[in-house]
């Protein structure tokens, strides 16, 4: 294992070369480079690690470049699918804390310290591991694509973490040059976020520069659906800020097939398994966490609540997704959602056809937003992105327009019929992107929309969750902090 040793070298000293000029980040940094070598061992071959492995260690070399690209990535599965998703989901009604933690979590006790591994696995784990890779490759000099797919993942962060916390530090986040860095409005985040995302898809059009064959973990360095991710993330960042014309024409050119979704791979290695798998299945936290009755409920066919009618049938759904065990119903971890090998939606074709559907009828009206909600309903009717589903289980015909009317299938309370269509869609959403941090998001974004808006209420309270909270880390060290630092139940700007 002698040069798996020289590998972890070569990282060892891309983090002194990051950090010289600010030893106080050092350890958080050399701590996420660590966990993502440690992983990524797991998730490829001794053979692809030690590729190139006798080039000076000293140097910056295309395999110092590849580990990185893959720990970045490895980075954003782990910001965007484990315990951030998860707490978003408590405050968005998808799941009920029991025990310990997340049972104040439920009830909505925070605290900032609650918050310091959450931002890390943001700023640290995702995104600083990000603009190494692009530094590194541009050292390298590994070529346009390679640099967009590194724009991408920060892109991502970015957009996640402003989407959570409100105004967020930006042109001097992780940078070594800047120990307090300066917070930035939450408006002018997403409007350099879309700004990198324009340099990105720039970048994937050059047509050259491919990263090694391997270190892409996603898509193996196929610049056409890095191009699609990236347009279909423009697509959700502009649904934050509710600007939805241009999120309707960012997400035509966006994910136009399952197979060029960003999902994370997993494996039967201990620490490859998906992360919910992980959770739900073998750390001793399943106590702590149930699916919520009204998430569960929607789509069970026994429950008063269920949403299926003539036109759908959500057996299938309901099978992939949950389980029921003495705690409660809980995620899938035998041939679902939370299976050890199952793939984690980060950005993914069914998000794109339902922004489709919601942008579009927001910007062109009732019948371009049926169209594509039929489009989406076509898609699930075919087995869509349920991998265990049985086609006797599954059933999404397509919808007429007098199926929204006063007294049809899809307005039985007699609302206008714009008005059940745009519900439909959001529920759609909310069902659909079932364990990702977009319902929380969502439900922030439509709260005022009483008539359409799905209708979660506080667990605690009179008020629903409104961001995560600065973390107790961050307040400590950053003199740059926002003050007055804002409240769990202050919006953010872009709710308003």
């Amino acid at each position: 294992m002698n040069s798996l040793s020289q590998t972890f070298t070569t990282l060892t000293k891309t983090v002194e070369a990051t950090t010289y000029k600010n030893p106080n980040n050092k350890y958080l940094i050399m701590k996420s480079y660590i966990l993502l070598f440690l992983i990524a061992i797991l998730t490829q071959s001794c053979s692809d690690l030690v590729a190139d492995i006798n080039n000076d260690p000293n140097n910056l070399t295309q395999s110092a470049y590849q580990n990185i690209l893959t720990g970045a990535q490895v980075g954003s599965i782990l910001f965007q699918t484990g315990e951030n998703a998860r707490r978003a989901c408590i405050f968005a009604g998808q799941y009920t804390g029991i025990n310990r933690q997340h049972l104040g979590f439920n009830e909505y006790s925070v605290t900032p310290g609650d918050f310091n591994s959450l931002w890390n696995d943001g700023f640290v784990d995702a995104l600083r591991n990000a603009k190494v890779t692009e530094e590194t490759a541009i050292t390298d000099g590994a070529g346009a694509i390679t640099i967009g797919i590194t724009q991408v993942l920060q892109a991502q962060a970015f957009g996640t973490l402003a989407s959570l916390y409100g105004d967020i530090p930006f042109d001097e986040a992780v940078d070594i040059n800047f120990s307090d860095p300066m917070f930035e409005n939450q408006m002018a985040v997403y409007s350099k976020i879309q700004a990198l995302l324009d340099k990105a898809i720039s970048n994937l059009q050059q047509g050259s520069g491919r990263p090694a064959t391997g270190s892409d973990i996603y898509f193996d360095g196929n610049p056409q659906a890095w191009i699609q991710n990236a347009y279909t993330l423009k697509a959700r960042f502009y649904m934050h800020v509710k600007d939805y014309p241009k999120a309707y024409a960012a997400a035509q050119n966006g994910i136009n097939s399952l197979n060029n979704s960003m999902n994370g791979p997993h494996g039967t290695a201990a620490e490859d398994s998906n992360l919910n798998y992980q959770f739900f299945a073998v750390e001793v936290r399943q106590s702590d966490l149930v699916v919520s009755s009204f998430m569960s409920g929607l789509i069970n066919p026994t429950s008063s609540t269920y949403r299926g009618n003539s036109k759908t049938n959500e057996i299938g759904r309901n099978n992939f997704y949950f389980t029921t065990n003495a705690l409660g119903v809980q995620p899938n971890t035998s041939n679902g959602f939370a299976a050890q090998t199952a793939p984690a939606a980060l950005v993914t074709y069914q998000e794109n056809l339902l922004i489709l559907a919601e942008a579009g009828f927001r910007t062109n009206g009732f019948a371009n937003g049926l169209t594509h909600l039929n489009n989406f309903r076509a898609f699930m009717n075919s087995g869509g992105y349920l991998r265990n589903a049985n086609a006797a289980n599954i059933l999404y015909e397509a919808y007429t327009a007098s199926d929204f009317n006063s007294g049809g299938i899809e307005n039985p309370d007699n609302i206008s019929a714009d008005n059940a269509l745009l519900r439909e869609i959001l529920e759609e959403r909310y069902v659909t992107l079932f364990g990702q941090i977009e319902v929380f998001n969502d439900t922030r974004r439509t709260e005022t929309e009483s008539a359409v808006r799905v209708p979660i209420t506080p667990n605690n309270g009179s008020v629903l969750p409104q961001r995560f909270i600065y973390p107790q880390s961050e307040i400590d060290r950053n003199s740059n902090i926002p003050n007055p630092i804002p409240d769990f139940f202050d919006k953010t700007q872009i709710n308003q």
